[in-house]
């Protein structure tokens, strides 16, 4: 019995020590950065970090700092940190995503008429130096510059990781630079901007022998751009002999073509929706 005391006052200076056991960590750590742990207690234990696509496991010596290093947790996410063998409670921490790296610009279309209201968009999407989505709300800048028309300029605030803007297509044909900037982070895109459909139609007609030459002014769309080659126009010739009609396709800017040269014929031009003049022969 003369052993009893003092093996009662082991037990409960370890148990003492057991129940002293911890650790303190910070609320949130920025991803890749290197942080401390503080621990309590004495002896050693095995931390261990589980999280979002990361699992860390380390021997350390409790009562002291536990430093982990730079590039260590770098997935954003909740984590549980726990001391393995141990009584003490479980710790949690957020890792959030680092200041942004880089972005991600999707513009749409890569082609298009001109003159289109909101026509062309444009989606950005910002990450860190890890591949983290930067939540954080941050500015983004959008730029649609075409040679020879006004610059169109946005300012959007990322939500959630992500902006997006429609801007008009230009009143001018050509290729116009998307550009997206977060801060000195910049990426471009280029859109091409083809002319409309074509805005007003006004043929001429002289004799050629036994024909009539029909030829149309240069066509351009309502913008004053040139119609692109390859546009169809379509000319059309009624007269005693009945109804016949020629498509021809625009070549620099023009569209040409002989028809019979039938007395009293009425004679129309048109592309799509778009009607011509009209020219009455030989009356």
């Amino acid at each position: 019995m003369r052993h009893a005391l003092p093996s009662l006052f082991v037990l409960l200076a370890a148990a003492q020590f057991l129940a002293a056991q911890g650790i303190d960590v910070p609320k949130t750590v920025e991803a890749g950065s290197a942080f401390t742990i503080e621990s309590s207690g004495g002896g050693t234990a095995t931390l261990v970090i589980v999280g979002l696509g990361q699992a860390l496991k380390r021997d350390v010596n409790l009562g002291q700092p536990i430093t982990i290093a730079a590039g260590t947790l770098y997935n954003a996410g909740h984590y549980i940190a726990f001391l393995s063998g141990t009584s003490a409670d479980p710790a949690s921490f957020d890792v959030v995503p680092a200041k942004p790296d880089k972005i991600t610009f999707l513009a749409r279309p890569s082609r298009l008429a001109v003159n289109v209201k909101n026509g062309i968009t444009g989606a950005v999407y910002v990450f860190d130096a890890y591949k983290n989505l930067a939540t954080a709300p941050t500015p983004i800048s959008f730029d649609l510059a075409t040679p020879g028309a006004p610059q169109q300029s946005r300012t959007v605030t990322t939500k959630d990781g992500r902006a997006w803007v429609a801007l008009d297509s230009s009143p001018k044909d050509g290729a116009a630079h998307f550009v997206a900037r977060a801060g000195d982070i910049s990426s471009t895109r280029v859109i091409g901007q083809v002319p409309g459909d074509p805005c007003s139609l006004r043929m001429s007609a002289k004799p050629a022998g036994n024909k009539i030459e029909l030829q149309t002014d240069p066509v351009r769309d309502c913008s004053g751009n040139p119609v692109p080659d390859g546009t169809v126009v379509t000319f059309t010739e009624n007269s005693n002999a009945g109804e016949s009609s020629v498509d021809v396709p625009i070549k620099r800017g023009i569209a040409k073509v002989d028809m019979p040269a039938d007395p009293g014929a009425s004679i129309s031009v048109a592309s799509g929706v778009v009607l011509g003049n009209q020219i009455h022969w030989g009356r």
